[in-house]
């Protein structure tokens, strides 16, 4: 591969050599006649005798210099300032050997000669290497007229390295059309200024004119390194102006000296949550997995496969994955595969409503720590399939406990939710009575059993962002339940993260709250994600309220009245103090759940808020 790239087209080498011979003849000449004021006759002849006797040298010498310095190597279309140092190397080691000819052979010439000629041939040999590249640009600049007539004409935030990095390929690749128009940067020094000939025309104050002036389609947020709230601010004022936008995907990309327009991601709603990403404890979550053996239930799941994508970053010994639904278990494991080829990596297909199954594969196994995130969670769904929701849930769960318990497992963490608290739905019920099954089984086995319970992750499987965009795409209405209806948010690998540093934590028995921020109005989504997707709310793209669907709260809340908060090493994590009950009842009524769950009589919901008092299920 590296041989081809050196081979350069023979027919250019021979081109440029003939062209360079010209221009040292041209240039020696052009020093003595330039030194005696451009008059032919007032050279001495023995000043043109001199030249004669070292052209053959000087051509000589110059051209070896020139091939140590590659200049017959180099790519020159994309000639920078590399190439402009090597010349300059190669004319001053030609124009010093040049001097020390003369010197030797006593055929001395005026001094001043010397500097004429060192600074003709180096403009003459930049003027042969750099000409392709100018008469390339001027070409380049013609037919982009042409094609961004129709092209889209952009708006750059930031006028650091990675905007420097865009302009440039958008300069140099055929493939880019943008017509980048005008920069926008927050730094008065660079106002008034250019980069690559486009003007940094002021602060965020001005986007909104220059949107006008320049008749913007498309923003691109170029400061990867800026802080989340400073990205927040400038994306709430980009997303009123109606543009397209586009963000970099982070810091990292800058510092690896990627950024391209291909690494151009739109912007997502997560960029407008306005608060820095939430850090843990790396250290200790790699020494929580670090070289154990990990079973992932509902690996294919949005929570289940972050999982997945976290643990394997911190080398776990084996890590297993399993799930009933065999599509998004591949995906998974054939993402593994590519970033983590030395991962054992085990995938399972089985429900962990099957008992034999399950205990087999723990008999097998002997995992060490379980992440138990296989479960139905789509909450107006259940509510139309309740004793579904109670054996996949709450006897899924049991069963898979029960295992962990029997075959050694050292902890097993439950992943549950904010619907567990004062539930008004069945799939929140369900999981209060997983948690329960948790504390009772941490009371009366070796493993340390735990919960985490946190609200909704933006962009998992079934959530309200992905419906929000398939219905922008489909061209609305975007639907809202109420406009009053206000959720938690947290992006998945925040929320992954957490469970992974609450697992560390754990001694057995606790419930781990996540501290999920300010919550948000679900219509303000709506609203921002229409504007991030270039359409005004209410005149492109109509916003539809429906009502609450069936088992639906106003607002979820992560604790119970009754229950206290503890604080941990982790501001975003704490413990809260778990309700007691009389366990010998709630065994007796798990046996009896389970029956009428299995025979599907009845209505289910009259035995389960029998063993969740604070379980009320909404009237429909």
């Amino acid at each position: 591969m590296k041989n081809n790239f050196l081979k350069i087209p023979i027919n250019r080498i021979i081109a440029l050599l003939i062209m360079d011979t010209m221009s040292i003849v041209i240039a020696s000449f052009a020093a003595i006649y330039i030194r005696f004021d451009f008059q032919f006759n007032a050279i001495p002849k023995e000043y043109m005798a001199k030249f004669e006797y070292i052209l053959p040298f000087n051509i000589g010498f110059t051209i070896l210099f020139f091939v140590i310095w590659k200049l017959y190597k180099s790519v020159w279309r994309y000639a920078s300032a590399t190439e402009m140092l090597n010349i300059v190397f190669a004319t001053c080691c030609a124009s010093v050997a040049q001097f020390v000819l003369c010197q030797l052979t006593n055929q001395k010439m005026p001094r001043s000669y010397y500097i004429i000629y060192l600074f003709l041939l180096f403009a003459m040999t930049c003027g042969i290497r750099f000409s392709y590249r100018i008469l390339r640009i001027i070409n380049m600049k013609r037919t982009e007229i042409a094609q961004k007539k129709t092209g889209n004409n952009v708006m750059l935030i930031g006028g650091g390295a990675a905007a420097n990095a865009i302009l440039k390929e958008a300069e140099s690749s055929q493939f880019v059309s943008m017509n980048i128009k005008c920069i926008i940067d927050d730094n008065p020094g660079c106002h008034g200024k250019f980069l690559r000939g486009v003007p940094i025309v002021g602060g965020r104050e001005k986007i909104a004119d220059a949107v006008g002036q320049y008749s913007i389609d498309e923003i691109i947020f170029a400061i990867p390194s800026a802080s989340n709230k400073v990205r927040k601010e400038i994306l709430d004022i980009c997303k009123e102006t109606g543009c397209k936008l586009r963000t970099l995907p982070g810091i990292y990309q800058l510092i690896n000296g990627d950024v391209s327009v291909s690494k151009l991601k739109e912007v997502e709603i997560e960029d407008l949550l306005g608060r820095d990403p939430i850090q843990i404890n790396t250290e200790e979550v790699l020494n929580s997995v670090h070289n154990k053996v990990i079973l992932v239930t509902g690996g294919g799941g949005s929570i289940g496969s972050e999982l997945c994508r976290q643990i394997a970053a911190h080398h776990p010994k084996q890590l297993i994955i399993l799930d009933i639904y065999e599509n998004s278990v591949y995906e998974i494991q054939q993402e593994l595969l590519r970033k983590y080829p030395e991962l054992n990596q085990v995938v399972l297909i089985a429900s962990v409503r099957n008992t034999a199954r399950i205990e087999k594969i723990f008999e097998t196994y002997r995992p060490d720590i379980v992440y138990h995130a296989a479960a139905h969670k789509h909450v107006p769904l259940m509510e139309t399939s309740p004793n579904e929701a109670i054996k996949n849930n709450v006897f899924g769960t049991y069963k898979t406990a029960q295992a962990a318990a029997k075959y050694g497992v050292k902890k097993f963490v439950l992943i549950s939710t904010d619907k567990a608290v004062n539930p008004t739905n069945i799939m929140g019920a369900s999981k209060r009575i997983c948690e329960m099954v948790i504390q009772m089984m941490n009371h009366t086995t070796d493993t340390n059993f735990v919960a985490v319970r946190f609200g909704n992750v933006l962009g998992s499987n079934g959530s309200v962002i992905p419906l929000f965009k398939q219905q922008i795409a489909a061209g609305g209405p975007v639907t809202v339940t109420d406009p009053n209806i206000i959720r938690y948010f947290m992006t998945i690998p925040e929320a992954v993260s957490l469970v992974l540093q609450a697992g560390a934590y754990a001694r057995g028995g606790e419930i781990f709250v996540l501290n999920m921020g300010e919550p948000v109005k679900i219509l303000d989504l709506a609203t921002n994600l229409i504007k991030l997707s270039g359409y005004k709310p209410g005149e492109d793209i109509e916003i539809k309220f429906t009502g609450l669907r069936p088992g639906e709260k106003m607002y979820e809340e992560l604790l119970m009245n009754e229950e206290g908060l503890k604080e941990t090493a982790n501001k975003m994590i704490f413990i809260g103090k778990p309700i007691e009950f009389d366990e010998e009842e709630f065994r007796r009524q798990l046996d009896l759940l389970e029956q009428e769950a299995v025979n599907e009589d009845g209505d289910i919901r009259k035995e389960v808020m029998k063993i969740v008092p604070t379980y009320h299920p909404t009237e429909e």
